[in-house]
Formats: structure tokens, C-alpha cells, sequence
């Protein structure tokens, strides 16, 4: 098969196209570059760049490159900018979704794997976060994931699209440093940055119903993220008209505090954090249930936390040497 990855110049995006063409399937890159980096993507790999608004051109790209399967990552994600600018959230993530789902529809792709997101839950007061649990999103960046959600397996029950939506719980790491984020809205690159000019790291409210009073996360490694949508991909090739939704998650919390811990252990800084007072809407605890992923998929995470740090300090320092401690 031959499988159209939008946003996959992305920190995302370009480890699926690696974990894809790893496993043996051809991959095309369809990218707008707005955030992505086209050197991300393997000289093998087809790069077209252009907006999944532009019906043509994702038509085009179809039909030139004979996809028979789509991974969908291309969207505008920071939670922050959602609420300033709705509008633009909405029309980049749920109509771009709708061109692209009514080109796919129209060329017979059988296939097609949406990237959403644990945002989708909201503040869930659960120990662990299952696919039933309710969803109840509070930004306009978790709304479009919700809504995208419905408008993708709306379109498999009425065409007979095999669909799968992955709910991204927190993701970090790097397969290799190359692929490393290059952005700074995560707990971890956020760390590295505030130990990159010699600043404490911040902790947003110490005073949580968690063991030691800070928000407690489910942290999965971008390669096992990678390597989930390799699953999913093979299993509709394997079930026509097949519809999934599952966690994507390691199913163990780790607090915010144990994280910066675990940072300074592994950058050989010792910086104690400061706490500052709560972000407005951070859930105390979001942990997934990656028990479905598990039945469904035959997938589980492999990497733990040291990993993701690890191989994230190793990005961060390739672009910032000046973060190193002798």
C-alpha cells in the first residue's frame, strides 16, 4: 500500500513516515510547512507541499501517487492559540478534515487513520481514562479533535471507509535527535529550556489531589506513538470497514515534579523548581487505559520516561550545545 501522510514533516509526523516506510510501506509526505520541516522528511519519500483546504491539489496528490491509505496528522495544536483564535483552529482542523475526507471518499481510499488527541476528555475525574469515558473538551484545539473524530467515523459508517482515531495522550522523545521537537510547549522541552539559561524549571500548582500535590500525566514515547499507527494501518488493510477509536498511552501517571526529578537526573542539572500558581483548567490527573490499544492494535509502549528524556535531551542538545554540563 501506499500510505499519504499529511503533516508528515512534523515532530509527529516525520517518525510515522519512518516507522512506515521501516515496516515496509511506501509513504508520500503531504505537508504545508507552516510548522513542519521539509529536511525531516526522507529523500525517498515524496514531499508535496500544500493545505488539506486545497480540494485540487489533495485530489492530484491521490490520484499522481495511487494512495491506497491515509494518516492524517496535519493540524494546528496549541491549546492556548485555539482560544484566541477559534476560528482559524476550526477551519485549519475540521474543514481541512472535510476536504481531505471528501477527496479520499471520492478516489475509493479504503483507509484512513486520524490523529486525535487525549484533549477530547477534558478534565475526566477518573483514575484511568478509557474510551468510554466521557468527553467533554475545554478548548477550541480539543473541540475540533472531538468534532474531527465524529466527522471521520460519520464518513466510514456511510461509505464503508475503514477508520481508526488514535487519542494522543502527552508524547515526547525521539527516535533519533534529527526528529526532535523543536518546540517549546511541552513539560519536557520546557524544562530543557528554563536549564538552558540557567533558570529554575516551573511547576503550575503544587496544591492537586495527586501524592506529591502536582498534575499527574500519562507519558508515551514518540517512537511508540510511531509505532501504533503502523498498527492501526495494518489492522483496517486487514479489516475492511473496520471503525476504532483507542487511547494511545502507557497507562502509567507520572507527576510533574517525579518528571523534573527525572530531567535533572538525566541533564546533569540540579535546579529545584519553582511553583507557581495554577494554570486555569489543568485536570489534576489524565492517565490512559491502554488496555483496548493492547486488544485491538497488538500494540504496547515499550519505552519508559528515562527513554523519552534521554533521547529528547539528546535533540535539545544538538541544536542548543550550550545546554551541556561538563
Amino acid at each position: 500500500m501506499t500510505w499519504l501522510i499529511t503533516g508528515g514533516a512534523g515532530y509527529i509526523g516525520a517518525h510515522v513516515v519512518r516507522a512506515m516506510t521501516g515496516a515496509g510501506e511506501q509513504a508520500v509526505v503531504y505537508d504545508d510547512l507552516s510548522t513542519g520541516i521539509a529536511e525531516r522528511v526522507p529523500a525517498d519519500v515524496p514531499l508535496v507541499t500544500g493545505s488539506t483546504l486545497d480540494a485540487e491539489r489533495v485530489a492530484h496528490t491521490l490520484a499522481d501517487h495511487e494512495v491506497t491509505g491515509v494518516v492524517h496528522l496535519a493540524a494546528k495544536k496549541q491549546v492556548g492559540e485555539s482560544v484566541a483564535l477559534p476560528l482559524h483552529y476550526y477551519r485549519e482542523n475540521v474543514e481541512g478534515l472535510r476536504v481531505l475526507l471528501e477527496a479520499v471518499t471520492t478516489a475509493g481510499v479504503p483507509s484512513f487513520v486520524f490523529s486525535s488527541s487525549a484533549a477530547v476528555y477534558g478534565m475526566p475525574d477518573v483514575p484511568l481514562v478509557t474510551e468510554r469515558t466521557p468527553c467533554a473538551p475545554m478548548s477550541p484545539y480539543g473541540e475540533t479533535k472531538l468534532a474531527g473524530e465524529w466527522l471521520v467515523r460519520a464518513t466510514g459508517r456511510a461509505t464503508g471507509l475503514s477508520t481508526a482515531c488514535l487519542r494522543y495522550f502527552n508524547v515526547a522523545g525521539a527516535a533519533s535527535p534529527e526528529l526532535a521537537d523543536t518546540g517549546v510547549f511541552n513539560i519536557v522541552p520546557m524544562v530543557f529550556e528554563k536549564l538552558t539559561e540557567d533558570a529554575a524549571p516551573r511547576i503550575f500548582g503544587d496544591d492537586y489531589d495527586t501524592p506529591d500535590g502536582t498534575c499527574v500525566r500519562d507519558y508515551i514515547h514518540v517512537a511508540d506513538l510511531a509505532e501504533a499507527h503502523v498498527a492501526a494501518a495494518r489492522t483496517l488493510q486487514s479489516s475492511p470497514g473496520r471503525e476504532l477509536t483507542v487511547n494511545i498511552g502507557r497507562g502509567e501517571g507520572v507527576s510533574v515534579r517525579e518528571m523534573i526529578d527525572h530531567i535533572n537526573a538525566v541533564t546533569g542539572h540540579d535546579r529545584p523548581p519553582t511553583v507557581t500558581p495554577r494554570r486555569p483548567g489543568d485536570p489534576a490527573r489524565v492517565v490512559a487505559s491502554a488496555d483496548l490499544a493492547a486488544t485491538e492494535l497488538g500494540w504496547k509502549a515499550k519505552h519508559d520516561v528515562r527513554d523519552m528524556i534521554t533521547s529528547a535531551w539528546e535533540g535539545w542538545l544538538r541544536l542548543h550545545p550550550q545546554a551541556a554540563r561538563g
